[in-house]
């Protein structure tokens, strides 16, 4: 059954909410009382229980923090948030729990166990070790009281953004440069005759990409680098200051060292030779990648360099002049409901999956669309999944994926999974539809990877269901799907005009695929800036202030320090799970395009490559190390050389 969202009320939420942690509450007293002869059944059989009883609560009810139009539903979901999450972490410092499955870890049942319960006990026993409890009853104390304020502080910062709300005021003559349905969509100003431009991504990216007032684009720049960073800087600084202690509590040389130890990558040393082998090629190709674009400033401003806010609107300038892309004219091809069909097509023929669309979704906000997710050859169905695609007030800013329900096998079945998309594109107008720029459907396949891995489980665990990898893998089933929106075929498949149906021209695809690359070395060094920021904040020592560390990392860029901001306090990924560990991103791509290389080899759309990868990558979840899962479908090594020819560096130059 699926819930019912359409009529979701903060007491609701409190209630739904309570009932689960009181019900996952019993099962763990349970499990901890199970005795001086403890059972597979009377230890971890209850511990998963309460596992899959607190994720559904969270799914109906905290999650409503990052989507509900209601402000109250808002900042109810988001104490709830609060507390399962805290619930989690007291979960881990239960000393009478510890002992029982220790206890049953040393039982000849325990010696028996294989496959993913095996692997349910060996996860148990580690996160027992990384709880502390090889150590003495007072420090485990204050390392339980340490976890507890660093879930305050991450739920606070979250919801603080999601909650930020602000905009710059401009004239329409200000607004040169946009287009005419742009401009259509903007929201009065509070003077006659203005405009504004908010912080949401579909006023904010065409803006700085397209806006001719360089002096606009730098306030909008500013506000948006320092959203919420009033609330924030002094809760980001008191998490990283919690994260080196506990780390040191447990042993650690670092918060990277304590986060990566459960990862692929395993230690920060290995993140830091990956980053020195892409670095100096990336930085050789931004150096001659900056030359044109110096000489295009010098032209508009005499005396200036290159700024921050100048980059994305040159390097549309460039786009336009040396490959002939307006991303107006593109995303004239790419309405979002033709995209989102043939994403459907796409991924239904390379994965043996037919998509149902459901009138009645009864979800949290009229926008809200629901699908239904089916084997083609069972014809069973085997998974929903909500769309949230439009901005609105308080709700999250970003693009992600979201759990509602993990599929995990039942008594009477196995139990399929519920996720949402959400993201924030441009909506449709009276005048027109919905008209994605060619980055925003990349994004909208990219979490639709996310969507796909979660929902194409077969494991039996909720701890290993879905997505729940290791979190440095966890992108590359979203970084592989972006590899379909680049290929002629495919774009040709769904793409047509909004007003015509006319397939997009090919010179356009050509063109647009041949424009892919530019500025490669620029944009993906601001990647390597984000992770190696990251990492210092969780590695370096409590001397260096986080904005000495900031500066520092910006110089990977390349271009000058935006004076007066402080982008870490809207750095979501550092208080939202990729804490030392956002380098996931483009770790993952090394993978993503390797396995998409196997495509390359024997058919981008080949539905046996895709079958393949839909078992032994999607469907198994965290059932096994990532590691596993590659060589599985590989039948290989995993290897950087796709990797690095898409990046336009020598094969030698990108080591794993």
């Amino acid at each position: 059954m699926l819930p019912d969202f359409s009529n979701v009320t903060p007491a609701a939420v409190a209630a739904s909410t309570r009932r689960a942690l009181d019900t996952a509450t019993a099962l763990v007293d349970a499990a901890a009382a199970a005795g001086p002869d403890p059972a597979y059944a009377t230890t971890l059989g209850l511990l998963e229980e309460a596992e899959a009883v607190v994720s559904d609560a969270h799914g109906v009810g905290p999650f409503m923090a990052r989507v509900h139009p209601d402000v109250e539903v808002r900042a109810t979901a988001v104490d709830w948030e609060e507390r399962v999450a805290k619930w989690r972490t007291d979960l881990l410092f239960r000393d009478e729990l510890a002992a029982t499955v220790r206890a049953f870890a040393a039982t000849a049942e325990a010696e028996q166990l294989q496959g993913t319960r095996r692997r349910y006990l060996e996860h148990w026993i580690r996160d027992l070790r990384r709880a502390g409890h090889d150590l003495d009853t007072v420090t485990r104390g204050t390392l339980r009281e340490m976890h507890t304020r660093l879930v305050e502080l991450e739920v606070r910062f979250s919801a603080n953004l999601d909650e930020h709300e602000d905009h710059i005021e401009v004239t329409r003559a200000e607004l040169d440069g946009l287009a005419e349905d742009y401009v259509r969509r903007l929201s009065p100003g509070d003077e006659e005759g203005t405009y504004r431009v908010t912080m949401a991504y579909p006023d904010y990216q065409p803006f700085m990409r397209q806006a001719t007032s360089r002096d606009l684009r730098r306030l909008l720049q500013h506000k948006f680098w320092n959203r919420a960073a009033a609330l924030n800087r002094p809760l980001l600084e008191e998490a990283i200051a919690l994260r080196r202690l506990i780390a040191s509590t447990l042993g650690y040389p670092s918060w990277a060292a304590y986060a990566m130890e459960v990862k692929m990558a395993g230690d920060p040393g290995v993140v830091a030779e990956f980053y020195s082998s892409i670095v100096p090629g990336l930085e050789a190709k931004a150096a001659a990648e900056l030359e044109p674009l110096l000489a295009l400033v010098a032209a508009d401003t005499e005396g200036d360099t290159l700024r921050s806010w100048d980059l994305w609107y040159y390097d549309n300038e460039q786009r336009r002049a040396d490959y002939g892309v307006d991303p107006d004219e593109v995303a004239r091809y790419f309405p979002l409901d033709r995209v989102v069909a043939g994403m459907f097509e796409i991924t239904g023929d390379v994965f043996g999956l037919e998509f149902r669309h459901l009138e009645d979704a009864a979800a949290w906000h009229p926008e809200v669309t629901l699908y239904e997710i089916i084997d083609r050859g069972s014809g069973e169905p085997i998974a929903h999944f909500y769309a949230d695609l439009f901005p609105r007030e308080g709700k999250y800013g970003h693009a992600a994926a979201f759990s509602v329900r993990y599929g995990r096998r039942e008594t009477d079945g196995y139990r399929t999974p519920i996720a949402a998309m959400v993201a924030n594109f441009t909506k449709p107008t009276a005048a027109a539809p919905s008209l994605l720029k060619h980055d925003e459907a990349l994004t909208l396949f990219h979490e639709f990877g996310h969507i796909l891995h979660f929902c194409l489980t077969t494991v039996d665990h909720v701890r290993f269901s879905g997505y729940d990898t290791e979190w440095d893998f966890v992108e590359a089933p979203s970084q592989i799907m972006e590899h379909w929106m680049w290929q002629p075929e495919v774009l040709r498949r769904f793409a047509r005009h909004h007003e015509t149906g006319e397939p997009i021209p090919t010179d356009l695809v050509d063109r647009l695929v041949a424009a892919r690359d530019h500025n490669i070395g620029l944009f993906t060094l601001r990647q390597v800036f984000l992770g190696r920021l990251d990492i210092a904040m969780h590695t370096d020592s409590a001397e260096r202030s986080l904005a000495d560390i900031y500066r520092e990392a910006y110089r990977l860029t390349q271009l000058p320090f935006h004076e007066g901001t402080f982008f870490p306090a809207t750095f979501g990924h550092l208080m939202g799970g990729y804490d030392a560990g956002y380098y996931g991103y483009l770790w993952a791509k090394v993978y993503g395009d390797d396995m998409f290389s196997v495509f390359e080899e024997e058919g981008i759309l080949d539905e046996g490559v895709g079958r393949r990868y839909r078992d032994e990558i999607l469907a198994t979840g965290g059932a096994r190390d990532a590691a596993e899962h590659l060589h599985a479908f590989l039948g290989r090594e995993p290897s950087t050389d796709a990797f690095a020819r898409n990046l336009g560096l020598g094969i030698d130059q990108a080591g794993e």
